[in-house]
């Protein structure tokens, strides 16, 4: 049976609110919250009436300045917090893991797929680092154990330029493959000693620690090939196309 005009305006918004979720927080900065507002009403197919219940973040009473030893590890206009920021709004997926799989594709042919159990026994590693959102909070010190991309690329041919992350809910964001390659980026699954839970992407999800977080997607299901650059979904509704945090490549333009 065909779903009604209600129910496809219903899915387009829970999958809007699952692609603004990606952002760790879009209360504290206007212009992510903005930029996620927009993307919403872009997504809504034409609904009226909607009332987008307002995010709850964690963790922001705790920012502080930067002191001596974090000095060098802030990006520009960035403030440490030793919490851990969620945004609430939005559904938040539950792959079941003996149906989670990540595939590699390129031009519409899968390359190479994992599933759960074969993804756990790929060589992963642990790892410490320092992550930066875009809506201006650093988490420092962050210890991570996760599947290092270039392992995945390796069981592959490719000369690909690009990579599109795509992601439970239809959310993807672009990267070019030297930033996920060069043992810079990890399929992460574990956070803190403990199995990644869904609020911060789990099962797994992209670590790429030096760019902004949104980077880093959620609830990653695999990496398309391209030759080209591909904006994913938050570089289409004005985020950079990089984002580098030690350049504040935030929005477009910068």
């Amino acid at each position: 049976m065909a779903a009604s005009r209600s129910e496809c305006a219903e899915r387009a918004e829970n999958s809007a609110l699952l692609r603004i979720s990606h952002l760790d927080d879009v209360v504290a900065c206007p212009r992510a919250a903005e930029l996620a507002v927009t993307a919403l009403r872009q997504l809504k197919s034409g609904r009226e009436g909607i009332v987008m219940t307002s995010p709850v973040s964690r963790g922001f009473h705790r920012l502080s300045r930067p002191g001596d030893a974090q000095a060098g590890r802030l990006p520009p206009g960035q403030h440490a917090t030793a919490d851990f920021p969620v945004l609430s709004a939005g559904p938040t997926p539950h792959t079941p893991l003996p149906e989670w799989t990540f595939s590699i594709r390129r031009a519409a042919k899968t390359l190479r797929t994992w599933t759960w159990p074969e993804f756990m026994d790929m060589p992963a590693e642990t790892v410490t680092v320092d992550i930066h959102c875009v809506t201006r909070w650093s988490k420092l010190g962050t210890v991570w154990r996760g599947v290092p991309v270039r392992a995945l690329l390796d069981q592959v041919a490719q000369d690909a330029s690009y990579v599109l992350a795509f992601c439970d809910g239809g959310y993807t964001t672009n990267l070019p493959v030297r930033d996920v390659a060069g043992g810079q980026a990890w399929v992460a699954f574990g956070y803190d000693g403990q199995p990644l839970p869904p609020e911060h992407g789990g099962p797994a999800r992209l670590l790429v620690p030096h760019l902004y977080f949104w980077k880093s997607a959620k609830w990653v299901r695999g990496l398309d090939l391209l030759d080209h650059d591909q904006p994913g979904f938050w570089e289409n509704y004005g985020y950079n196309n990089y984002g580098d945090p030690w350049r504040e490549q935030r929005y477009a333009g910068d």
